[in-house]
């Protein structure tokens, strides 16, 4: 967060939810982020950053950013009606979605966001669907930029996060965090494990411009899944055939990446 408010800079505003960034940033009508903080209902984040935008257009003051600092359940489920909605009016609002791939705040229950086969307190065997791919849903809506970014690449977050902030409409980032508890994770392991989503291919980082345009950041797979799924106690009871499937999954999601990278690099017609 520290990064993310150092680049905006102080003339910002945020809506958070109810979430862990909510009891992080203080009870309304107070802050600890040094901006001012907004706290709604759970599912109307993207309708009150609209309208905080549209009240701040209306006394003049265009030039400051509107942000949303929702967690993945208040995006990725509870919340998407309202961030559709935004994104089909293109509202000019500035969309962080921490994804700690849970309910991490409440007893970590899955998600939509949660990945195959995670253990959560509410699928203690393992979820059985995929994870929803948030990104190209948003993409979807022709919205002017869609990304990903991570905690254990601060430099790709920052450069992302000042080019987000001089683009008008709607932004959407989605910001991997690793939950500490909910993953099972050390306590000194976060950065670790978030570098290794990335490096394995579970979690790559890219940007989408305009709903086409696609450009990789990280293109080297460094590690293997194996190393970033024995980081988490959320996945100790993976057998061989369900790593070997969440790696076909995975490779198959990388190919098209791949693939929507060169297509955007080619001249149209």
């Amino acid at each position: 967060m520290r990064h993310i408010l150092d680049v905006l800079g102080p003339d910002t505003m945020a809506v958070i939810p109810p979430s862990c960034m909510a009891i992080i940033s203080g009870p309304q009508p107070f802050s600890s982020l040094r901006i001012p903080v907004y706290q709604p209902t759970l599912e109307s984040s993207a309708a009150a950053a609209s309208g905080l935008r549209r009240a701040l257009d209306a006394t003049g003051r265009p030039d400051t950013q509107v942000i949303v600092l929702a967690g993945d359940g208040g995006t990725y489920d509870i919340g998407f009606q309202c961030l559709s909605s935004a994104a089909e009016r293109n509202e000019n609002i500035l969309y962080f979605c921490l994804d700690n791939e849970g309910y991490m705040n409440t007893g970590a229950q899955k998600s939509s966001s949660t990945p195959q086969y995670a253990r959560t307190g509410s699928t203690p065997a393992g979820k059985l669907t995929r994870k929803k791919n948030m990104s190209a849903i948003m993409a979807a809506h022709g919205v002017p930029y869609v990304a990903t970014a991570s905690i254990g690449h601060l430099a790709d977050l920052r450069r992302k996060v000042a080019k987000a902030k001089a683009i008008r409409g709607m932004r959407f980032i989605t910001l991997l965090i690793p939950c500490l508890d909910g993953w099972g994770v050390a306590d000194d392991g976060a950065l670790t494990t978030a570098r290794h989503a990335v490096e394995s291919g579970a979690f790559p980082l890219y940007e989408i411009e305009d709903g086409r345009r696609y450009t990789l950041n990280h293109t080297e797979r460094s590690c293997t899944l194996s190393s970033y799924l024995s980081l988490q106690r959320r996945y100790r009871h993976l057998t061989a055939e369900q790593i070997d499937s969440l790696q076909a999954g995975i490779d198959e999601a990388w190919a098209d990446l791949l693939q929507r990278t060169a297509a955007s690099k080619t001249p149209a017609n």
